[in-house]
């Protein structure tokens, strides 16, 4: 990390970085998930998804979700509308594919691989997204930087410049 990195982590709030390193953890796995399926499938790993612009969005997550990672580790606002953006579009996708199986059998939204998770780890980022985005654009900056020292300069009275001379006139010899 470099030094605005990790000056940016510290003025952030504790729930605030947990909330980046949980979404840095959801979009790894993510990103290793797609990688995998391509690995074993190929270009074509997402054939039996349906139509072909939902083929191109699962291809495009292994490049898209380290992508959200990476900003979202460097505390950036742009990683945060990302993820959001990414998640909606993931959910959505994986509902539109799974719907007919979830129709005929209800229970398999149950399965703690698929689905389910998809949905709850979008949710999370959605509702989460508003507080952090704020954390990170510095609305919350005094209350997370309070407990930081900061450097002050000396103070200088008003009525400096008439003391400053050896006679008292402001002039230096």
């Amino acid at each position: 990390m470099t030094d605005g990195t990790r000056g940016r982590w510290r003025a952030l709030p504790r729930r605030a970085r947990l909330v980046l390193v949980l979404y840095a953890g959801g979009f790894l796995e993510g990103a290793c998930s797609h990688a995998a399926d391509l690995v074993r499938g190929g270009l074509h790993a997402y054939a039996a998804f349906g139509p072909v612009p939902l083929q191109v969005f699962f291809t495009a997550l292994v490049a898209l979700d380290p992508l959200a990672v990476l900003l979202t580790l460097r505390a950036r606002p742009s990683g945060i509308r990302l993820a959001a953006a990414v998640m909606t579009l993931d959910v959505l996708a994986n509902w539109y594919v799974d719907w007919p199986r979830v129709k005929a059998d209800p229970a398999r939204l149950l399965h703690p691989v698929g689905l389910l998770p998809i949905t709850l780890f979008g949710v999370f980022v959605l509702v989460s997204a508003p507080a952090l985005l704020r954390a990170l654009d510095g609305r919350c900056a005094a209350a997370a930087t309070a407990d930081l020292r900061v450097a002050r300069p000396p103070l200088i009275r008003k009525d400096a410049a008439r003391q400053s001379g050896p006679d008292g006139n402001g002039a230096h010899r």
